[in-house]
């Protein structure tokens, strides 16, 4: 069993990649050998427009463009479970992230039934997605954004599923930043009293979907 983690933040130990590493550590107590992926250190784009995955007789269902980003693609299919985690920036996922979507579900439709599945594996999926803004916000805001994307995780064939960690602490030192529109007491609470019920839910979700494919092994 195989779990991978792709982290679309730029930061590292930080609220995004927390929440992941947290996802992944309950995989791996489910059985799994896991990955965590940090795309910020990766050297790649968004689509290319070259059509190389859709010409006729190609190989379908997957990106062929050559770079940093295309091994990630071919884990993320192999793998039994993958954690996609991206913070909010003006209303969507990172540009790192829409990159790698745009990537991985543009090799998976197919122009000729766009119902048709290219993909014929099993792959379950979590995408994380953490923000500034307090919940309810985010459930009235974001809440389509967020949907979508882990709408258009279901092309991999196993259970699609999110989660959200909202009202995130930005900075350790709020001192060192022009950000009077937040309030640095307010955000160390959250941080304090319930981040760590948001860690103990990605674990919780990383453990549940490894331990839903061990299942579905044995009965197939």
């Amino acid at each position: 069993m195989k779990a991978i983690a792709i982290n679309g933040s730029p930061r590292k130990d930080w609220n995004t990649d927390l929440l992941l590493q947290q996802a992944l550590k309950g995989a791996a107590d489910a059985g799994a050998e896991t990955e965590l992926i940090h795309l910020c250190v990766l050297t790649y784009s968004g689509c290319r427009s070259c059509f190389a995955c859709k010409r006729a007789g190609a190989e379908t269902g997957r990106c062929m463009w050559k770079d940093d980003l295309q091994p990630v693609l071919d884990k993320i299919l192999s793998a039994d479970a993958v954690f996609m985690g991206s913070p909010i920036y003006l209303g969507n996922v990172s540009g790192m992230m829409y990159c790698l979507m745009e990537r991985l579900v543009f090799s998976l439709l197919s122009y000729d039934d766009y119902s048709k599945k290219l993909f014929h594996g099993n792959v379950n999926s979590c995408f994380f997605f953490t923000m500034n803004a307090p919940k309810v916000f985010a459930n009235t805001a974001y809440r389509g954004v967020m949907k979508q994307y882990a709408n258009a995780m279901k092309r991999l064939g196993g259970s699609s599923e999110y989660y959200a960690a909202c009202d995130t602490l930005q900075f350790e030192d709020y001192s060192k930043f022009a950000a009077g529109s937040f309030n640095e007491a307010h955000k160390r609470k959250v941080r304090e009293t319930h981040f760590p019920k948001d860690l103990q839910a990605a674990y919780d979700i990383g453990f549940r979907l490894l331990t839903q494919k061990c299942k579905n092994e044995v009965r197939l």
